[in-house]
């Protein structure tokens, strides 16, 4: 396997086209446009995968090209190709140049520059050689058999990235950005008397490997991940009905970012397909929610020095003390609805055109302890891990597993429960928000978003939250 420490920078202005050239054609193409850009793309990438005593996968990736849009109106041209050349920029342009038509559009205003750097831009994968990541892979497999003889079997998966990108403006400005990625997941399965569990830990963020290849990190890490099995292990069938529920702090915020996050941007709201369409201004949640979109926290996974456009990225608020304030705008979408870009204009790679996305979405925290919020909770669940859902942003409807829950009657936490899955909907669930903890915080690095076809890394965050009337269901009698 390539070891891809020493890796040039990317330069391709210096190295594939000739920027004056570029630029030239990029003019013409958006000739008549409202706006438009060159992005460039370089990506690396790696995966090592410890399974059940073996290395079962190594793999490395790398891949550059170009995207080239044109924009008129609601209309997007959008052409791209994995040639860097002057020949293959000038094919992309005549395809991007339908989308302008007769034109008469007046170029939109360039992004403010901006000098901030949110992390670092050191490859994350020259932290450590090959066999050194193999090892620390081997110590976690032979650490988590260790710790408790239930264990049967673990999965250790270690991954990187760095990405560069550099946009071109036809006004002959020029925008880069270079994002290093890395996360560490453990999985452990246990099993006593025939059954069988699963927990699952992990995180990282936009840093180097070497902090989640620290012995003290993925110890931490692995004792999580069999304390989630061993929680499920013991866990009892979860009831079924209308109840109140619990949610942790933390991870369970990706409920908030299915069921609400998405509904918040601006294209559905333009478009008139989002559940919170036409309320601006208006109270869509429980006075003391506040949400933030922000995509300036240093390090964490969602963040941007700019967003895909060059926008630099933004804190964001979305709704503030229950009121909706406010929606993430990629350029296009912005001027359309007469507002400015936030800085969420996002794109998984050069083959794909930008849209409105998430990057760090939270809520904030409020006065209540951990303990009280639960106190509150008479007869209900207490969710503090989830799975895999399925959200409709036309009406913000969504179908959440948990990967961990408990049995609460009278405020007191009981026995786990398994098989629990929340029902409801993201503008009622707001509205029906009823406690609000002190203890906000951040998921540890590991989200992904999808939308449209295209995936990219985001984070989630919330404080211990206590929503009426949500549906469980579960399979206890």
């Amino acid at each position: 396997m390539p070891d891809p420490a020493g890796s040039e920078t990317f330069r391709p202005f210096a190295s594939a086209l000739d920027e004056g050239r570029a630029t030239a054609i990029l003019r013409d193409a958006v000739a008549g446009a409202d706006d438009g850009e060159l992005f460039l793309e370089r990506r690396r990438a790696e995966v090592l995968s410890f399974d059940d005593g073996r290395l079962k996968t190594a793999s490395y990736d790398a891949s550059e090209g170009f995207g080239l849009r044109a924009v008129r109106g609601e209309t997007s041209g959008y052409a791209h190709a994995t040639e860097i050349s002057e020949a293959a920029l000038k094919r992309a342009a005549e395809t991007a140049r339908l989308a302008v038509g007769d034109g008469g559009g007046t170029m939109a205003a360039a992004p403010r520059a901006t000098n901030r750097h949110l992390y670092t831009d050191a490859d994350p994968m020259a932290d450590a050689a090959f066999p050194a990541k193999v090892e620390t892979l081997r110590e976690i497999d032979a650490f988590a058999r260790a710790l408790d003889p239930r264990v049967v079997q673990v999965t250790a998966t270690v991954a990187a990235s760095l990405q560069e990108i550099e946009i071109l403006r036809p006004e002959g400005q020029r925008l880069g950005d270079v994002r290093p990625m890395c996360r560490l997941n453990v999985s452990v399965i246990v099993e006593q008397d025939g059954r069988r569990e699963t927990g699952t830990a992990g995180g990282g963020g936009r840093f180097g490997l070497a902090a989640v290849l620290d012995r003290q990190n993925w110890e931490a890490k692995t004792r999580e991940a069999l304390r989630i099995a061993l929680v499920n292990l013991r866990a009892e069938p979860a009831p079924a009905g209308v109840m109140d529920v619990v949610l942790g702090a933390g991870w369970p915020g990706i409920l908030l970012h299915e069921a609400v996050g998405h509904g918040l941007e601006g294209d559905f709201n333009r478009k008139k397909t989002s559940a919170f369409a036409g309320l601006m201004g208006q109270q869509v949640a429980a006075p003391g929610v506040t949400v933030l979109d922000d995509g300036t926290i240093p390090d964490r996974r969602g963040s941007l020095s700019i967003d895909d456009e060059g926008t630099p990225s933004g804190k964001n608020v979305l709704i503030e003390d229950g009121v909706l304030v406010g929606f993430m705008q990629d350029r296009q979408n912005a001027r359309l609805m007469g507002v400015d870009p936030t800085g969420n204009g996002r794109r998984e790679s050069f083959a794909h055109p930008p849209m409105p996305r998430m990057t760090n979405t939270y809520m904030l925290g409020g006065d209540a302890t951990r303990d009280e919020v639960v106190a509150g909770l008479k007869d209900g669940i207490y969710a503090v891990g989830f799975g895999g859902g399925q959200v409709d942003i036309t009406n913000g409807k969504f179908v959440f597993s948990c990967t961990e829950a408990y049995r609460v009657r009278n405020g007191r936490i009981g026995a786990p429960v398994k098989g629990a899955t929340l029902i409801g909907d993201g503008a009622t669930a707001l509205k029906n928000i009823r406690a609000i903890g002190n203890d906000m915080e951040l998921d540890p690095g590991m989200g992904n978003c999808g939308k449209a076809g295209q995936w990219v890394p985001v984070g989630v965050g919330q404080p211990t939250l206590l929503i009426g009337g949500l549906t469980v269901g579960g399979s206890a009698a």
